[in-house]
């Protein structure tokens, strides 16, 4: 008999669907289009999120075996600030939890991820008085877009192994001075090919892992309104950091017309076989493991 449980919107979910959000750690994974759903929402299932919630249209479908183990948000992902929308909703429902966001076709990797779960790295976190962690969006891609038009093959991805880079974050309220502990991160498919990608998106940090309080806002660019949130390392050394690897990039530059034809393959003499493993993103300086050893 399925179990299925589903919410018809976001307003009735975060009306009825509270208790989904009393214990965390908790996944939220928002669904643009179906390209790999079920084994984003499965990746993260074993990673150990105690609920994985997938928001996404009424239409899209999902495997047998996880109807009856997420929580279905039929839900809009593509309408104007709908990530930060539905995001803050359940920050305001949520408390004292360690939630995540990601989207479809996006896998999260953490240092020592094959063999410690999710909630072992936050309670470390936590313990280095951390509410939040960074994580680098490091852009996977098809070896060949002939045979994967769509630029999304999990058998055939490959990653950049260089390519990456850090500038200062300016204040704006400050005379744009550097932010203390704060930077923008580049590199991967947004930098290549940055004539395609707006300058604001074109940064690759995202503030993915954090602790729900009071008042606590996330904005477009996946910063928050709380600065210290946006840090990458507490005053004293540094913090663990993860990473996201993402055929998200890779899926709109070869889906939006502008630029499909311009590119006909997005490997270059940096792109390397993605291993599927922790070790390899630590290897390439794509994560850090800080004190957690």
């Amino acid at each position: 008999m399925s179990m299925q449980i589903s919410f018809s919107n976001l307003e009735t979910f975060i009306k009825e669907g509270a208790g989904f959000l009393a214990k965390g750690p908790i996944a939220l994974v928002f669904a643009e289009d179906e390209a790999e759903l079920d084994t984003t929402l499965r990746h993260h299932q074993q990673l150990g999120f105690h609920r994985v919630i997938g928001f996404m249209p009424r239409e899209f479908s999902l495997a047998v075996d996880l109807v009856d183990t997420i929580v279905r948000v039929n839900y809009d992902v593509r309408g104007e600030e709908a990530l930060s929308k539905a995001v803050n909703a359940v920050i305001d429902k949520a408390e004292g939890q360690w939630l995540y966001y990601c989207f479809n076709a996006e896998y999260l990797f953490y240092p020592f991820c094959e063999t410690r779960v999710v909630g072992e790295m936050l309670a470390f976190h936590t313990e280095e008085r951390r509410d939040a962690m960074l994580t680098y969006v490091v852009d996977l891609y098809a070896g060949d877009l002939d045979s994967y038009p769509s630029a999304v093959s999990l058998d055939s991805a490959f990653i950049d192994r260089s390519g990456y880079y850090a500038l200062a974050r300016p204040d704006a309220a400050n005379h744009n001075h550097p932010k203390e502990r704060q930077l923008d991160f580049f590199g991967g498919l947004r930098w290549r090919y940055e004539e395609h990608i707006p300058v604001p998106r074109r940064k690759i940090d995202r503030i993915a892992l954090f602790r729900a309080q009071p008042g606590l806002r996330l904005r477009e660019d996946h910063t928050f309104n709380d600065e210290e949130y946006n840090t990458f390392a507490c005053p004293w050394h540094n913090n663990l950091t993860a990473s996201i690897c993402s055929f998200r990039t890779a899926k709109a530059l070869k889906r939006n017309p502008g630029s499909t034809f311009d590119i006909h393959s997005f490997k270059w003499h940096n792109s390397v076989p993605f291993e599927w493993h922790s070790r390899q993103l630590l290897d390439l300086g794509l994560m850090e493991p800080g004190q957690w050893f």
